[in-house]
């Protein structure tokens, strides 16, 4: 069964990386031209991509700190993909608002000339985001990499940088490294998830940005998408030991539960505030949202959101089976697109 969905999600994502592809040729070739801005959408689906892929980095990277810096024994053995899991999406996430710029090709620029707008900033923090997580993941791999190294791997030796030490004061020492790193990267990754949400809250012209409460949306929606799709990776690539597998992903669901709910309750509060104060500025966003523009996209929060993203995973997640924790993973990870898609457009 694992094996047969392991098989099926490389195809997905070999379809997708075609796709995508033909997406980079398209920027290239014509710009911004295909992202059909206008005055009222100005931001659109990379910016969108963006803080999505940037908080499912962040959520996993948080969740890989319970293993590494607070020592939760439960999730010992996800700690490795955890930390993969972030550099992947980051990666993604990179690319998604690199498209959004207007002139790629100048992003050198930031470091090259300092600049202090927070934009800048964001660039200067995920710059040391992305190089203490490769140090973490080499830490944290290291003893694979020797492993495979002894075994007669090349590649694996010249990774480990000729290192070969495997006594048991080394092996200490990699963990008390990992927890530094991870201390450090607690509030890295706080700062520049937390500034995403404020590049958004300072911008006072959209009400519905506008809020103190904005930053931490986006870090509980951080954590939360990035618990879905760490919980579904469990399932594909976590222990081969099914019970040890299947009490890790029970445990996990239980964190699932309590983020949505947390995430969903300060959903609720900002649209019922927003709703009552009947503001134009900030009802009419919320009012689109709910009910859509002019009676379309309306399904884009009941039932993409609502009833994909909220009331299933919380059914599934309750049952306890594994599988079906996996796929409430799945499906928050998945549909918390809209979540982003609601926000920026």
């Amino acid at each position: 069964m694992r094996e047969g969905l392991r098989k099926l999600v490389w195809l997905v994502a070999i379809v997708l990386f075609v796709i995508g592809f033909y997406g980079l040729y398209e920027r290239l070739a014509y710009g911004h031209r295909i992202a059909d801005y206008g005055s009222y959408v100005t931001w659109g689906l990379w910016v969108a991509a963006y803080i999505y892929f940037i908080g499912l980095s962040a959520g996993a990277f948080f969740l890989s700190t319970l293993v590494y810096v607070f020592g939760v024994k439960k999730l010992d053995r996800v700690g490795k993909l955890a930390l993969w899991t972030a550099f992947a999406c980051l990666i993604a996430a990179l690319l998604s608002i690199w498209f959004d710029i207007g002139h790629m090709w100048r992003a050198w620029r930031i470091p090259a000339h300092w600049p202090i707008s927070m934009m800048s900033w964001m660039a200067v923090l995920y710059s040391a985001y992305f190089i203490l997580i490769v140090i973490e993941i080499w830490f944290a791999m290291r003893k694979d990499l020797v492993e495979r190294a002894q075994a007669g791997s090349a590649l694996c030796s010249f990774l480990a940088f000729e290192s070969r030490d495997l006594s048991p004061r080394a092996l200490e020492r990699d963990k008390k490294i990992l927890k530094v790193l991870g201390i450090i990267g607690i509030p890295l990754a706080t700062a520049f998830h937390g500034g995403v949400g404020t590049l958004f809250a300072v911008v006072a012209a959209k009400h519905h940005w506008h809020s103190g409460l904005t930053p931490i949306v986006f870090l509980v929606g951080a954590l939360l998408s990035g618990a879905g799709l760490l919980i579904f990776a469990t399932y594909l690539w976590g222990p081969a030991e099914e019970a040890e597998r299947n009490e890790m992903l029970r445990f996990m669901g239980y964190i699932l539960i309590g983020l949505i709910c947390f995430d969903f309750l300060l959903e609720i509060a900002e649209y019922l505030v927003g709703s009552y104060a009947k503001v134009p500025e900030e009802y009419l966003p919320i009012r689109y949202i709910i009910f859509g523009y002019y009676g379309k996209y309306w399904y884009t929060f009941w039932i993409v959101h609502f009833l994909a993203g909220v009331v299933l995973p919380i059914l599934l997640a309750s049952s306890r089976k594994p599988g079906a924790v996996a796929l409430a993973g799945l499906l928050v990870a998945v549909t918390f697109l809209s979540v982003r898609l609601n926000i920026v457009i």
